[in-house]
């Protein structure tokens, strides 16, 4: 917001003042709304909140953090086939979500949707989706479909397709029209017109959206087993649960390593892309 020339009418001075009086009064407003807002907030979860156990959290961390060194390192064996799944469970998944998004995103993009209503439905999966956490589509699935690493793998799937189709529709609607039409002008119909003149200018991003998507289910599904979705979280909440902190120790330091390389693997195969 640019400078404004306050004028004095008592002796004709020229006084630059950042705001006007009522930009700075709306500005003051908004200022004691936000804090008016955080105090609230903050005075819900003071009532909710047991401060003794607060107060006793550090010496209790401090006590978990020695139960769980040194790791189990001979446990190691047992999260292979774990971490395998946990893998398949967010490559799946990810490849479910990129076939369902990839129409879901050209019907949503105003540039490319058949109808009005087809777009508002496209819309709609796609808040519908990203409005709902993998962990709780897990926990439902689970119900559904029995435990397992098929519901985590719907989870993930159902999970992501709102995120990749909203970034790919966004990308449609960005596209060049000089390129749409000069393959129009060849007298192509609708559908050449998507598959010549729209789809090669958005499959970098549909390929970068897969990657990075698939790089965010790597760490998603890593969590699902709490909830009996399969993966190495299963072992996770077993091993918390019997109170095994080295074991927990190792399993966290897996995750860690798998997720160090899948964040390596996708860093990589996004540079080739672009």
């Amino acid at each position: 917001m640019g400078a404004v020339m306050v004028v004095s009418k008592k002796n004709e001075e020229h006084i630059w003042k950042r705001r006007t009086s009522k930009e700075q009064w709306v500005n003051w407003f908004f200022w004691l709304l936000g804090i008016s807002i955080v105090l609230f907030a903050w005075n819900m979860i003071s009532e909710k909140t047991i401060w003794f156990f607060v107060q006793d959290a550090p010496r209790q961390a401090a006590d978990i953090g020695t139960r769980m060194v040194p790791p189990k390192w001979s446990y190691m064996s047992q999260l292979v086939k774990p971490v395998w799944d946990t893998i398949n469970i967010a490559t799946l998944g990810t490849i479910i979500a990129m076939i369902i998004a990839i129409p879901v995103a050209f019907c949503a993009a105003r540039n490319t949707t058949p109808h009005i209503i087809i777009r508002v439905l496209a819309l709609f999966i796609i808040v519908s989706s990203r409005s709902v956490n993998s962990l709780i589509w897990a926990l439902m699935l689970v119900f559904i479909l029995g435990p397992g690493v098929l519901a985590g793998t719907v989870a993930i799937g159902l999970r992501s397709i709102g995120f990749c189709a909203k970034l790919i529709y966004e990308s449609i609607e960005e596209i060049d029209e000089n390129q749409v039409e000069a393959v129009k002008a060849t007298g192509a119909s609708n559908l050449q017109q998507m598959v010549f003149g729209i789809l090669p200018q958005v499959l970098p991003t549909i390929a970068g959206v897969g990657i990075y998507r698939w790089d965010i289910n790597i760490r998603e599904s890593t969590i699902l087993g709490l909830v009996g979705a399969g993966g190495i979280g299963l072992q996770l909440n077993g091993s918390i649960n019997t109170l095994a902190w080295t074991q927990v120790s190792t399993i966290l330091i897996v995750i860690l390593l798998t997720v160090f390389v899948s964040e390596w693997v996708s860093a990589k195969i996004r540079g080739a892309i672009i």
